[in-house]
This record gives structure tokens, sequence and C-alpha cells, in this order.
């Protein structure tokens, strides 16, 4: 039997799980020119406990600018971010983003960089360095912990920068496209792995990407945006068991029916 898209409805008897974040009616414009460029407009939506969202949408339709406001880097001009009750105001450790550009330190190795953001954080070197290795363990860079960032490969390289931010523990997990420079092999194993750590930790994860195949492979829900202004058009239910195999049929039938949505006006 194929898979096929499902539309999210709206309010049912069934109770929904319950949401760690909350996004209500976020606008955002710039002024460009002399002229206001509304990037975001009426952006809501809700992130359970442990969901895993793909924001879909083409260039330039705001995804970027959406992450920085969930991050707390940019503040929107009307709505709010609710995160656990609370309202996100500013950068926080219970939200951590992994960018496209991994942005490693140079100077430092592989582990170094990953034990950068616990300065303070741990009781004794000790711990910290057991904290490390256990991360180093879990993205498969036991072997080179004492590797500079330019001797790694761009894969090993954005290893080490979600091992950075997974040992911090946050809350929600923020990625912007951030698979979107490697080669295809090294993407496909990048994505196997954030799904095996994703089922360990169990962190929220909004993952930004233009890449239909990889927002079905990794999203148990995905938000389609559209541009100018950039705004959800549809909240799509990804109905396929895991693993999915790219291989397989119903793989194929919903990329398929995921194009022609968002070939839609």
């Amino acid at each position: 039997m194929k898979a096929s898209l499902r539309l999210i409805p709206g309010p049912s008897s069934e109770s929904p799980p319950p949401a760690a974040l909350k996004i209500l009616r976020l606008e955002k414009s710039f002024s460009v020119n002399d002229k206001v460029l509304t990037v975001l407009k009426d952006i809501s939506f809700t992130a359970a406990a442990g969901e895993m969202i793909c924001i879909l949408g083409p260039s330039g339709c705001g995804k970027s600018t959406l992450l920085k406001i969930l991050s707390g880097f940019l503040p929107p001009d009307a709505g709010s971010v609710i995160l656990n009750g609370k309202p996100v105001t500013k950068p926080g450790p219970d939200r951590c983003v992994v960018f496209q550009e991994e942005a490693l330190f140079p100077w430092l190795t592989v582990a170094e960089n990953i034990a950068f953001g616990l300065k303070g954080g741990f009781r004794g070197r000790k711990r910290a360095r057991e904290e490390v290795d256990r991360f180093l363990e879990l993205v498969g860079l036991a072997p080179f912990r004492d590797y500079r960032p330019s001797a790694i490969s761009g894969g090993m390289k954005q290893r080490v920068a979600l091992a950075r931010v997974l040992i911090l523990k946050p809350k929600v997990l923020l990625m912007d496209e951030p698979f979107a420079a490697l080669d295809a092999q090294a993407r496909e194993e990048m994505q196997r792995l954030l799904l095996d750590l994703w089922k360990t930790f169990s962190h929220t994860i909004l993952f930004v990407t233009h890449d239909v195949s990889e927002a079905v492979t990794l999203a148990d829900r995905i938000l389609v945006m559209g541009k100018t202004p950039g705004c959800i058009q549809a909240e799509i239910r990804v109905n396929l068991s895991r693993p999915r195999r790219r291989e397989d049929s119903d793989f194929h039938h919903f990329c398929r029916r995921l194009y022609e949505r968002l070939r839609r006006p």
C-alpha cells in the first residue's frame, strides 16, 4: 500500500502530545533601500518534546531568519516563542544551533573543540574529559581526538560541530541546512548519525532544508514554507515507518507527492 501525504487537520478529539516549543504569530521585516521587506508573516506552530520537524522551502523564504528568532539571536517584530512555558528573549544553552558552516576553532583539536562549551559547566577536568570521550565515541571520532580541523574531512567536521552542541544537553536543537555542503555519501551518513543520536537523546529538533528526500528521511512532520513573505503553507505528517529506505517505493511515492505539493502556487 502506497504512502500518501497527510495534511495535518485542525483540532480533533484526540489529545496532542504536550508542546515543548510554541511559536505564536511571528512576524519579521527588514528595511532594505528605504523599503520595508516582510520576511516572515504570521508564523505559528508547535513542536512536541522529542519531535523531529523539518522546515522545507525555497531559498529566500525566511527559514534561516526563523531559526535565528527561535534561537534568540534575532528578536521578532511581533509574536512570541515559548519554550517549556517560558518566553524566549535571548540565546540560551537550552537551544543550540548547528549551521551549514561548522565554525570550528582551527587552533584547537577535535576533542578541545567538543569540550569548548563545557568550560565552567563541569566540576573537575577528569569528569569533563570523560564526557568528551563519550561524545567522541557517539559520533565515531575517538581515533581523531587529537587531530586539528584542517586534517579531517567536511563530514567529520560536521560530526565535531554536532558533538559540540549535543554535549551541552540542549532541550531543542536548531539545524540550519547543516549537511548541505557535503557530498551525497557523507550527507546520508550524517543523516543516519543524526537519527541515531536523536533516538538516544530524544531532543526536539527543528531542521531546515530545501531537499525533499532529506526532509522525508528525517522528519516526523514537515512544515512547507512559501515566500514573499515567508509563511507556512502546509504541515505534513510523514506517515512512513522507520528506518526509512530511499529505495523503497513508498519513500519515492511520498517524495513525488511532496514535490507536487511544493509546485502548487
